[in-house]
């Protein structure tokens, strides 16, 4: 499988790395993939849905995030990641354009789909265990991100163990219930029903707000972002989209 790297700069200055993989010229339509907090486009599981994307004949293009892997910069936790999504749909050429992130990567997406600086046609977008509104679940999982993302011990910790460079925080951007009424096409929500940070009603809500053509799939036995019992979702995901054109 053809697979090359990629080197980046945001429009923001943030020098990014990251991954294609595909049939270039000859694909049915490019997917940008963008992984979720404390991954990277070489991820295992990043890689595997990558790769089963490519074989069914899409270009795939996924970069590390900033503050993630390779890249440089500092993770806003879905803000400022949007300028990163750009970068990514910038290089890949013409033709059709779909959007998949999962968790900080779906949030992401959304809210490139709606940013003024949005320039290119994105023809669809999939979010997987994308989060409708800023809350947490009260157990261990829940306040262990909670002290990682918003505490100066806590983003020491995630660099120094995590390898994440995150931001201080500022003020809260709208929250993904606010972006999806926005997003101009078609919508394909993805979630594991056994996911241990984000419940399934939150992806409930995005469906419900989200503007027709939209498509929901609460997928037994998956949990967090990018998994494999996501793989066959996804693929089903982006080959829906296509279809609705």
């Amino acid at each position: 499988m053809n697979e090359t790297a990629l080197e980046l700069v945001t429009s923001d200055g943030v020098r990014l790395r990251g991954r294609q993989w595909g049939p270039g010229n000859d694909a049915a339509a490019c997917v940008v993939l963008v992984h979720g907090f404390a991954a990277s486009s070489s991820d295992a599981k990043v890689v595997a849905v990558a790769e089963a994307l490519a074989s069914t004949g899409h270009a795939v293009v996924a970069v590390d995030s900033r503050g993630h892997g390779a890249s440089g910069g500092a993770a806003t936790l879905g803000d400022v990641e949007r300028l990163d999504v750009a970068a990514a749909v910038d290089a890949t050429g013409s033709g059709a354009v779909v959007l998949v992130g999962a968790s900080m990567g779906a949030i992401g997406v959304l809210r490139h789909a709606v940013a003024p600086e949005h320039t290119r046609s994105i023809v669809g977008i999939v979010t997987v265990s994308c989060p409708a509104r800023w809350t947490l679940p009260r157990n261990a999982r829940g306040l262990l991100s909670a002290g990682l993302t918003h505490t100066p011990p806590g983003r020491w910790a995630a660099r120094r163990y995590l390898g994440v460079r995150i931001a201080d925080p500022g003020p809260r951007p709208a929250p993904p219930e606010q972006l999806v009424p926005q997003v101009r096409v078609p919508l394909a929500v993805i979630h594991g029903r056994t996911d241990p940070f984000i419940p399934v009603s939150d992806a409930e809500v995005l469906y419900g707000k989200a503007q027709a053509p939209r498509r929901l799939d609460l997928v037994e036995g998956m949990g967090h972002a990018f998994e494999p019992e996501s793989i066959a979702p996804v693929l089903a995901a982006v080959d829906w989209i296509l279809n609705q054109r």
